[in-house]
């Protein structure tokens, strides 16, 4: 059983969040060792493999590179990216969010990530309806950084509520 059976789910890179969401709680309920009467270390088991399944589902990077190890064609993502004008973007994407002094500016640049994420994503489903192995591990590459991009622009905003609380509390 794949993950995507699992979540009865269709095996297919676009999936409905919602859906995701409420079968995950469905399961954690369902496997969850304080909630069943399984053997204690099954339960444990079950558990953790739809925490698993989920976390993998639940990001774009994550599951596109499931889908290519579903197509056994996974080699090679740990390589480095190859686009130059990719890196380029990329790097000053990375200027900015070191450069961000408020929270607006990250919003801003979460904006334009997300537009990122979104415009790879719909060229991942087109690699993988190709079967564009290829072109498709490059781009579950770049997911992988851009989803780390994001990433890290939430820790930055931790960094300014935290700010923000710590400036309230002395007001």
């Amino acid at each position: 059983m794949n993950h995507f059976d699992l979540f009865e789910l269709p095996v297919q890179f676009e999936i409905d969040a919602d859906t995701l969401v409420s079968r995950y709680r469905e399961l954690q309920q369902r496997y969850h060792p304080d909630q069943n009467s399984f053997d204690s270390q099954e339960a444990l088991r079950l558990s953790t493999l739809v925490n698993q399944a989920y976390d993998t589902l639940r990001f774009v990077d994550r599951r596109a590179a499931y889908l290519l190890g579903l197509h056994r064609q996974a080699g090679g993502l740990e390589q480095s990216i190859g686009d130059t004008d990719f890196l380029q973007h990329a790097l000053e994407l990375r200027e900015q969010l070191d450069e961000a002094e408020s929270g607006i500016a990250l919003a801003s640049l979460r904006m334009e990530v997300q537009q990122w994420l979104d415009a790879l994503s719909r060229e991942f489903v087109l690699d993988l309806e190709d079967e564009d192995w290829l072109e498709a591990r490059d781009t579950a590459r770049k997911l992988a950084f851009m989803q780390r991009v994001l990433a890290d622009i939430d820790r930055a905003e931790d960094r300014f509520d935290d700010f923000d609380t710590d400036l309230d509390d002395d007001l």
